[in-house]
């Protein structure tokens, strides 16, 4: 197993478990559906999977050092063709395809530059996509139908590329309207160190299994649910996130049956698990073998952990666990991570305080500015964490609210090819533009820097005010977003809310729910919604990922307020 005291050991990402001469009749891979019975598939088939498409790759003039692009339905043709990709030494990068909720001209115009820019030789896609790529990028594109077999003369020997640790072995692309800003390059040594220290903080070993839904190009989903049990040589049972999303009780159907124990989640996975899988879905079924559901990706909702273990702890759901972790693809996946057996510690803290003063003060759970913040874990080893003003760089104390900055031993070596961006400081710190406090060695995440509304003085996390929003009746939970629009006659950010409604209310219903909303947000957060749209579920864009994209959205609705005042001007 790669642990802290096993590290030197491990050289590159080809020394996986998975592909070792060892337990070769093992299970490597268990692909579970909804319409398919599950395909086990075992280290040699893996491995051999692996060699074949190192031989395609050969084949269609793919060398050490080129990027290919993998934009595939999760199967094992594209993780073969990510490990090939490794094994002659090329550099992979997992992309989405475009999906209903990603704007189609914003992802085809993305997609095109990014390409050129990282100067990606091919690009591996599904039978269906191909000829949409075709159009917007100069390189070679292969679908699904060509294959990704290969004649294994042309690989020089058996053990693959003998990469340096320093070099790059893969991208990661940051999230957002499409999922392709800027590709994160991260070498060997940076992912083998990270994968160290974080199984020693969630105390991996032989016995895990990882059960999994999370879309490949999203660090999340790469790093935990893809390349860490493959190092590991652990099982891992993995599912479409697209019939995940239909049939969520699939999941714990997958942990029951695999005896699964880990398990990485977004905060809004768990309500969707909650509110969603019907208690005739649960018959049979145990959850009693997991040791952790992780919370990663964004602040995390305590009223999320407590509706789910509500939920599910007729089936074996323990409060320890629900961990939580604090993450971003340029320290490859995890910054920070609650120990395995702790219960996250949860405090109440005065908003008011927080907004104004930039303070984060605990008061007792029944005081009339309370909020609730989830404590992301504390700092893996060999990652440093400290709070800064954003500002003036200086570095703030305990329960002071600023920009989380980072240095670590697992930071990436660049923005691929993008030599404007300069990510690290001379002294090796990155600041994140993630906002926040540290009390007791924990995180506690707010949101992020450009996200942040000034109104009125006050510094306004739109992620609290989502949570508030999410809470009204007839707004579709998890569907709202807040963001701020600068007034130049009141001199500060207003507030606006954008929120997706169930069914199809009528116009007297909708005026309702906006008055609730509107009340709802200036009791419990003293603030102002100076504007309210109710939206259907076409409405909202949401990144690659699944969030939702707040500056996209934010572009949306001013462009149609635009065009609104536009047509009235008009008519008068």
């Amino acid at each position: 197993m790669l642990t802290l005291d096993t590290r030197s050991q491990v050289l590159t990402l080809l020394d996986a478990a998975a592909l070792g001469p060892t337990g070769q009749d093992e299970a490597a891979l268990i692909f579970v559906s909804q319409t398919q019975d599950p395909v086990t598939v075992s280290r040699r088939a893996f491995r051999q999977a692996v060699l074949e498409a190192a031989a395609a790759l050969l084949n269609q003039g793919v060398g050490a050092r080129d990027l290919i692009v993998i934009a595939h339905v999760q199967s094992l043709e594209s993780i073969a063709t990510f490990w090939g990709a490794l094994w002659i030494g090329a550099i992979p990068s997992m992309f989405p395809t475009l999906t209903e909720k990603l704007d189609p001209e914003i992802y085809r115009r993305s997609i095109g530059d990014l390409v050129a820019r990282e100067g990606v030789k091919a690009v591996f896609t599904t039978e269906e996509f191909a000829p949409y790529l075709r159009e917007v990028v100069h390189c070679a594109v292969y679908s699904s139908a060509a294959g990704v077999t290969g004649d294994e003369s042309v690989l020089p020997d058996g053990t693959g590329y003998s990469a340096d640790p320093d070099e790059i072995a893969f991208l990661q692309h940051s999230s957002g309207t499409t999922g392709l800003q800027k590709g994160v390059a991260l070498s060997h040594r940076a992912v083998l160190n990270h994968l160290a220290s974080y199984c020693d903080a969630i105390a991996i070993d032989e016995s895990d299994v990882v059960v999994s839904w999370l879309p490949l190009y999203h660090d999340m989903g790469l790093i935990a649910g893809f390349l860490m049990p493959l190092i590991q040589g652990i099982p891992l049972v993995l599912m479409s996130p697209f019939e995940w999303v239909k049939a969520p009780a699939m999941l714990l159907r997958a942990i029951s049956e695999y005896r699964g124990t880990l398990c990485w989640l977004p905060n809004f996975a768990y309500n969707h698990c909650a509110r969603r899988i019907r208690e005739r879905d649960l018959q049979g079924l145990s959850i009693a073998s997991m040791r952790m559901f992780i919370n990663t990706s964004e602040p995390v909702l305590a009223s999320s952990h407590q509706m789910f273990y509500e939920r599910f702890a007729s089936i074996g759901c323990r409060r320890e666990m629900l961990s939580t972790s604090y993450g971003m693809a340029e320290n490859v996946f995890a910054v920070t991570q609650t120990r395995f057996g702790i219960v996250p510690p949860v405090e109440t803290i005065d908003r008011v305080l927080l907004e104004e003063q930039g303070r984060a003060v605990v008061v007792p759970a029944d005081h009339p500015n309370a909020v609730v913040k989830t404590s992301c874990g504390e700092p893996i080893d060999g990652t440093e964490m400290c709070v800064i003003d954003p500002s003036t760089g200086r570095v703030l104390g305990e329960r002071e609210v600023g920009e989380y900055a980072i240095r670590s031993n697992c930071l990436l070596s660049e923005y691929y090819r993008r030599p404007d961006l300069n990510p690290i400081e001379a002294d090796g710190w990155y600041r994140t533009g993630d906002i926040g406090y540290l009390a007791g060695g924990r995180a506690y995440v707010s949101g992020r820097v450009k996200d942040l509304i000034i109104n009125g003085g006050k510094n306004i996390f739109p992620a609290d005010l989502e949570a508030i929003v999410n809470e009204v009746g007839g707004v579709h939970p998890g569907r709202a977003v807040v963001f701020g629009v600068f007034d130049e006659r009141e001199g500060t950010e207003l507030i606006a809310v954008i929120a997706e409604v169930r069914g199809a209310p009528d116009g007297e219903s909708l005026r309702t729910i906006i008055a609730d909303l509107r009340r709802t947000v200036a009791t419990r957060a003293g603030v102002t919604a100076s504007f309210v749209k109710l939206v259907d579920d076409r409405w909202l864009i949401k990144t690659s990922s699944g969030k939702i994209a707040r500056n996209a959205n934010r572009a949306k609705w001013l462009r149609e307020r635009e065009e609104e005042q536009s047509a009235l001007s008009s008519e008068t």
